[in-house]
């Protein structure tokens, strides 16, 4: 993945356009090109801020979002369940086909991890504060 412009040359580029010059002039100037610039310039005056946005997608609006609770209850009631268990459970009684990967991670996000006891079994517990 690319990096964003610094701060420095985004203002830099921004005072040069409110300088008087072309957003096309500016882009030719600062080596940046022309669709980046006609960008920054539109978003320093939609939001007042030359700041890059945040990249990728905004968290929590999954499609597990919804069901952490079940699958939270599920895990409190079998401790041991398997992720493709899980997944076959979310399927039969909420219609929802995921990967076990993805509740993996929406599991470890609410606080849970797999470790293995003295007996060499795994047991998915709640981590600590």
């Amino acid at each position: 993945m690319s990096k964003t412009y610094s701060m420095d040359l985004r203002e830099r580029l921004i005072a040069f356009v409110e300088a008087g010059h072309s957003r096309r002039e500016a882009a030719a100037r600062f080596s940046v090109s022309p669709s980046c610039a006609v960008k920054l310039l539109a978003r320093y005056r939609s939001t007042g801020s030359a700041s890059p946005a945040r990249v990728g997608r905004p968290s929590g609006g999954g499609k597990l979002s919804d069901h952490v609770s079940f699958l939270v209850a599920e895990v409190e009631a079998q401790p041991d369940v398997m992720m493709p268990e899980l997944a076959r459970k979310l399927a039969a009684e909420r219609g929802l086909t995921v990967h076990p990967a993805s509740i993996s991670r929406v599991l470890c996000w609410a606080g849970y991890t797999y470790k293995k006891n003295s007996d060499g079994l795994g047991v998915r517990t709640r981590g600590h504060p």
